[in-house]
């Protein structure tokens, strides 16, 4: 058994671009699928291990001969299935490496709590690579061109404009990932113009002057940004 061997559970908008790069970096990855569209896009991507299963039917994921492997990547595009998996995984395979990857701060919780080793929470992931920008603009121009040649995913920052449906809104009423959006964080005027995480668990008020910075396709975050010009309420 090779550590060269990795299984990665999900080929959607998170696993196709590890499991690419891990080929890259010369490892022997086996993709596990059970939505039809993605494995064919994982056949059209010329990975030769490829399996199409119900990954909630323990009995065709030993099939899989799950001992073959000494790490698991779970990162299906069904957080909830991620969950479950993860704890089919650990009760099948009490030694091997399971990291998963999470879009939110309850579902990192339960990854844990099912027997994962890591969680790549992204939102943590994207909080520090802002940070990076800001604090390191000149040093992290190549590391920002890099992220949005390797997954369309960019960051953006928009100021909110005077009179915008934004003004006054605590962040916890917006529903940014309507718009296909995360937020990071925020450089808060009020606060002395420091930039503050989203993620550090306090709720704050938007007002206009506020610089807000999000991550998303370059498409989603235009769009966004136009929306954020308007008077009206949206939310």
């Amino acid at each position: 058994m090779s550590g060269k061997n990795i299984c990665i559970f999900g080929y959607g908008n998170h696993g196709k671009f590890i499991a690419r790069g891990l080929r890259e970096d010369g490892f022997n990855v086996t993709i596990i699928e059970s939505d039809k569209n993605f494995y064919k896009e994982a056949k059209a991507d010329a990975f030769e291990q490829i399996f199409l299963i119900d990954v909630t039917n323990d009995d065709e994921l030993q099939k899989i001969e799950l001992q073959n492997f000494e790490q698991f990547v779970c990162v299906m595009d069904d957080e909830h299935l991620n969950v479950f998996l993860t704890l089919s995984l650990r009760s099948l395979c009490k030694e091997s490496y399971i990291l998963a990857v999470s879009d939110s701060l309850n579902v990192t919780k339960k990854l844990k709590m099912s027997g994962a080793d890591k969680v790549i929470d992204m939102y943590e992931v994207s909080a520090n690579k802002i940070y990076n920008i800001l604090d390191r603009p000149i040093a992290t121009k190549l590391l920002e061109g890099f992220v949005v040649n390797s997954n369309g995913i960019t960051f953006k920052e928009m100021t909110i404009p005077e009179n915008s449906f934004l003004d006054g809104l605590q962040i916890a009423d917006v529903d940014f990932s309507s718009y296909g959006i995360l937020l990071v964080g925020m450089i808060d005027e009020e606060m002395g113009h420091s930039f503050v995480f989203v993620t550090a668990g306090i709720d704050h008020k938007l007002d206009h002057g506020d610089t807000i910075v999000c991550i998303g396709s370059k498409e989603k975050l235009d769009a966004f940004s136009e929306e954020i010009k308007k008077r009206e309420s949206k939310i």
